[in-house]
């Protein structure tokens, strides 16, 4: 089990028993041991409801991955109130040499600490490239060995937390296998999303998914380019769709004030909530950790 400590968040790792006996149970994928910090690069101006987003998301990963040394950096932190990505990953780093140091003392033989101490995953659904150059820049700056992770999408489980949240916002059915209809479903969805038209691509190959899901066609459209929203919503109107809805492809800290209301309205629409705190998320930050160390999950039932 972990628990935070350190003004930056990460936690300890705690040994866990192992069960004996030729027939035990495989063990449960742990984070390796000296296994870098997964460190989640927060966009957008912090808020108390965007720390909590964040510290929900990292919980999630902490539970698919125990011993997961985890935190949380701002990227318009202030290392104040709010800790800024680039004091967090110096502190990833600091940490580390000072375990190796402490164990030397001790008299353990230990390997001089190498590769990264932080693994930084940014919380984006999809590309950005102002966003993920100023990551790139702050981390660089920090001089701490640290790797950026690829954005969480496109990915099956987006389109799902896009579905429940349309859902939520009674602008579709729960389960389309389901032999009841809601009134307010819409026929249409615009994907509504930031960070120009490598943006709006990306976001087209999960609202594919999602159009799956939903049997109804799905087009996506950019937020920050205007007139864009207001386009894309003639363009199903103009092909069929009478009811539309808007479904934001972002996690929420890197939407940017007013753009969703402006949208709606450009759309003449409702909105349904950006993605959250949506367990796939947390489950998707994992991943990109995971995928950038080489961790793979255990198989089920291997033997011993």
């Amino acid at each position: 089990m972990s628990s935070p400590t350190g003004p930056a968040g990460l936690p300890v790792r705690m040994p866990r028993p192992r069960q004996s006996g030729r027939h035990r149970r495989p063990e449960p994928l742990a984070a390796p041991e000296g296994a870098p910090a997964l460190v989640l690069a927060v966009p957008g101006e912090p808020s108390p409801a965007v720390r909590a987003l964040a510290e929900e998301l990292v919980s999630i990963a902490r539970s698919e991955l125990p011993g997961l040394e985890a935190a949380i950096g701002f990227l318009d932190g202030d290392d104040t109130e709010y800790f800024s990505l680039a004091g967090v990953l110096r502190e990833a780093a600091a940490i580390r040499v000072e375990r190796y140091e402490l164990a030397r003392a001790a008299g353990r033989e230990v390997e001089e600490p190498a590769g990264p101490a932080a693994v930084v995953v940014p919380l984006m659904v999809g590309p950005d490239e102002s966003l993920t150059a100023r990551i790139r820049q702050v981390v660089a700056d920090s001089g701490a060995p640290a790797e950026l992770a690829d954005v969480l999408g496109p990915h099956p489980l987006l389109a799902e937390a896009l579905h429940v949240r349309l859902s939520e916002a009674g602008l579709a059915r729960a389960d389309r296998a389901r032999l009841f209809t809601v009134a307010t479903a819409a026929d249409g969805i615009v994907l509504v999303t930031t960070g120009g038209a490598e943006a709006v691509q990306a976001a087209g190959i999960t609202g594919m998914l999602l159009a799956a899901r939903l049997a109804v066609p799905v087009m996506a459209a950019a937020l920050d380019e205007e007139g864009s929203v207001a386009a894309v919503a003639a363009q199903l109107r103009g092909s069929g769709s009478a009811q539309l809805a808007l479904a934001p492809y972002l996690v929420g800290p890197e939407l940017g004030a007013g753009l969703l209301e402006a949208a709606a309205g450009a759309a003449d629409c409702p909105v349904a909530e950006p993605l959250g705190a949506y367990p796939a998320v947390g489950k998707l930050v994992l991943s990109q950790y995971m995928t950038l160390l080489g961790i793979v999950p255990q198989q089920a039932g291997a033997a011993r």
